[in-house]
């Protein structure tokens, strides 16, 4: 059996019923609770698993009826989606986000595999490595590529 850490059991379980449900409501101290762990590992996995990029829209509301709510994106128009993610980043965008970006692309079939890995390629530390421009050079690229796929035409 595969070991997995706290984040990534919280992480699957919220994905599993989120497969079964469009937005789910939890509250952090009752997941806290199940999952024998802080209420801030529950925040920590909700702010970077759960993020736009990643096809999720976070509400939370504080105080003692407080929430978070998660739901799944609703892409219906590809063009407005790609605006979205475009809106999503400013002039600086981390290798973690951009590739997030790029693998909710490659599942809504807006790009494909080969298409996919090419991006992570161009987008990569490895390429970009220049440390003092590296995120904002990553973000101008990857703002080229969602302008320029918001206008291809898929068949």
């Amino acid at each position: 059996m595969v070991s997995r850490n706290t984040s990534d059991s919280i992480e699957a379980y919220l994905k599993g019923i989120l497969e079964d449900h469009e937005i789910i409501e939890i509250r952090r101290a009752e997941m806290a609770q199940l999952f024998n762990c802080v209420p801030s590992q529950i925040n920590y996995v909700i702010n970077t698993r759960f993020t736009f990029q990643r096809g999720y829209i976070v509400e939370s509301k504080r105080g003692g009826g407080g929430y978070i709510r998660i739901s799944k994106v609703q892409i219906s128009d590809q063009h407005y989606f790609l605006e979205q993610l475009m809106n999503s980043f400013g002039t600086e965008i981390s290798e973690a986000n951009a590739f997030g970006i790029i693998q909710k692309l490659f599942e809504e079939k807006i790009v494909t595999e080969n298409e996919g890995n090419l991006m992570l390629s161009a987008l990569s530390k490895n390429t970009l490595g220049i440390s003092q421009i590296e995120n904002r050079l990553r973000a101008r690229v990857l703002h080229g590529f969602l302008e320029r796929l918001s206008y291809e035409k898929k068949e």
